[in-house]
């Protein structure tokens, strides 16, 4: 019988000493860094060859190119529209005037997938490239890179994750994702955690268990330093929008009095959706907006706030627009 518990604990482990490695080689700095945004990697590339009709017959010839250090065999078609490559290793063609060429430009086409692979190894701390699925990964390799830079290469690794759901191997490494407080990637990491905990039943299936996740997206919101990649709001959508149970709301009413102006921001947000779903909260939830409105230091916020309840009050369908901070 597999030990679940005891690999899922092992997870955590070697999640932990990833983050050590990160800050290490981050030169001991906490800081989170702020992520770019995500730009969806499609690939093979639109094809060339076939826009000239270059039938199977065409592909004579043999050349090599050596990309990244490594050499790579290319079959190669001679017709009046040029000389055309096509790697079938990389799923990539080119087209130019001669074969050095198109053998330059296939090496450019290419590009983009080798930079991926090279942005995967350097995540997961291996020489070189990674070229092979996420999906042939161990469940610390999956880990990994939630915290990679590329935000689409994280998103990958999520949708992996939810795809392993049913192993109960991954709860508590979430966990530790969402109370990270170190790796300069953490907000990437959190993002895509927060993105899987809108199914909180499919990585925490008992009350146990669930009460711990909202603990630590709530913990999450209430020291928020920042909102890099919207994790903090994402945070509290989950909590009310989401979630929506009765510890999620007292979790969520519980950070209207965050020290953090950004998880206040975050709650009076999420307190919009939170009282469509939990109709029997919206007195508590109009009460604790009232006192926001009337005591919050942050002036943007009492107006927020006031908005808020304004909207929750009149049944709007949807709610004023959050304020955006000096600096953000």
């Amino acid at each position: 019988m597999p030990d679940t518990l005891g690999e899922a604990t092992r997870l955590v482990g070697e999640l932990e000493r990833f983050i050590d490695a990160a800050v290490a080689a981050n030169g001991g700095r906490t800081e989170a860094e702020r992520p770019a945004h995500r730009i969806p990697f499609h690939w093979p590339p639109h094809p060339v060859a076939p826009a000239y009709h270059v039938l199977e017959s065409d592909w004579t010839g043999q050349a090599e190119v050596v990309i990244d250090d490594t050499r790579y065999s290319v079959r190669t078609a001679r017709t009046p529209y040029g000389v055309f490559g096509r790697c079938e290793s990389l799923w990539v063609d080119a087209r130019a005037d001669s074969q050095h060429e198109m053998l330059r430009e296939l090496t450019r086409r290419a590009e983009p997938l080798i930079a991926r692979q090279r942005i995967i190894g350097s995540t997961l701390g291996i020489n070189g490239r990674y070229e092979r699925s996420i999906g042939d990964l161990e469940p610390i390799g999956v880990m990994k890179l939630l915290y990679c830079p590329d935000r689409d290469v994280a998103n990958e690794a999520r949708l992996e994750i939810e795809t392993r759901a049913s192993s109960g191997l991954f709860g508590p490494a979430l966990v530790a994702i969402l109370q990270d407080r170190r790796h300069p990637h953490r907000r990437i990491a959190q993002w895509c955690v927060l993105d899987l905990l809108e199914d909180i039943g499919s990585f925490f299936p008992d009350a146990k268990s669930q009460t711990e996740a909202i603990a630590a997206i709530r913990d999450l919101i209430w020291s928020a330093e920042d909102d890099y990649a919207r994790t903090v709001y994402k945070a509290g959508v989950v909590l009310g929008g989401h979630v929506s149970t009765e510890p999620a709301a007292e979790a969520l009413i519980e950070c209207f009095e965050a020290p953090s102006r950004i998880g206040r921001r975050s709650a009076i947000h999420a307190s919009f959706h939170l009282a469509e779903w939990l109709p029997e909260r919206r007195s508590q939830i109009l009460t604790a907006l009232s006192k926001r409105a009337e005591s919050d230091p942050e002036p943007l916020l009492k107006d927020f706030a006031a908005g808020i309840a304004r909207d929750i009050e009149g049944g709007e369908v949807d709610h004023v627009m959050e304020p955006v901070f000096e600096n953000e």
